[in-house]
């Protein structure tokens, strides 16, 4: 069984459908990447399926259970953390304060501190930073932290949006090299990147979204030598 199974999903804005039927699996352990064009639906998909959005029709499975109607801070302590497009830090509040907001769901404070330790060792940087106030980190420095922050929650699946948009390539190289990383520790991942290449260099499987359709899906590496994929979405 699937670890997420999103079936025959439709989400509408007011009168506009966003997203039209849409069904896909992701299994434990896997990096699964969405790829499409800006507008194609896949910050859509992920806000329905964290429980940010209630979708018009459809299912939402996670672990063999619905929580297509869940809300989002109910989901987060079933083992769902989203990372968010554009980072969302608490910008008054220093780094660790942020750090240990993701970690509101958990009870035992000693698991806590070391899931802390881990973070520090993962990111060197926020330990060093962790009295600084989010809001005056760099925009690499925010992603890393709104990756720690999601990391706290002790997830089993991990969904992330857009994680490089507006990096400098040593930034944009360093959160793919952290999504490989998170991920051979067993932590399943759903990607949503701009970045095709990079997306499908460490996915598993990848499905390709247009307006709210999936028109493509298969094995990532394949799917880099599709022509049509090339064409649209890897400028070659």
């Amino acid at each position: 069984m699937a670890m997420l199974s999103v079936n025959n999903l439709q989400v509408h804005y007011g009168m506009i459908q966003a997203i039209k039927d849409v069904s896909f699996e992701v299994n434990e352990g896997e990096v699964i990447a969405l790829i499409g064009a800006n507008g194609a639906g896949k910050t859509t998909i992920l806000h329905t399926v964290s429980g940010l959005l209630q979708p018009t029709k459809g299912s939402v499975i996670f672990e063999g259970q619905d929580i297509s109607k869940i809300p989002a801070h109910k989901i987060v302590s079933l083992g769902m953390a989203h990372v968010p497009e554009g980072r969302r830090v608490f910008a008054q509040l220093t780094v660790l304060e942020n750090l240990k907001l993701g970690a509101y769901t958990r009870k035992d404070k000693n698991e806590m501190e070391e899931t802390l330790k881990m973070i520090y060792k993962r990111f060197p940087r926020l330990e060093e930073r962790k009295n600084q106030i989010a809001g005056t980190l760099s925009g690499g420095e925010q992603q890393m932290l709104a990756m720690g922050r999601a990391l706290m929650s002790h997830p089993k699946i991990i969904l992330m949006d857009e994680p490089s948009m507006g990096l400098s390539p040593i930034f944009v190289e360093e959160v793919f090299k952290i999504i490989r990383d998170i991920s051979a520790e067993g932590v399943t991942v759903l990607l949503v990147e701009q970045n095709a290449k990079k997306a499908l260099n460490i996915a598993d499987r990848a499905y390709v979204l247009e307006t709210g359709n999936i028109i493509l899906q298969g094995d990532a590496k394949k799917l880099m030598n599709d022509e049509s994929v090339k064409k649209a979405y890897l400028g070659e």
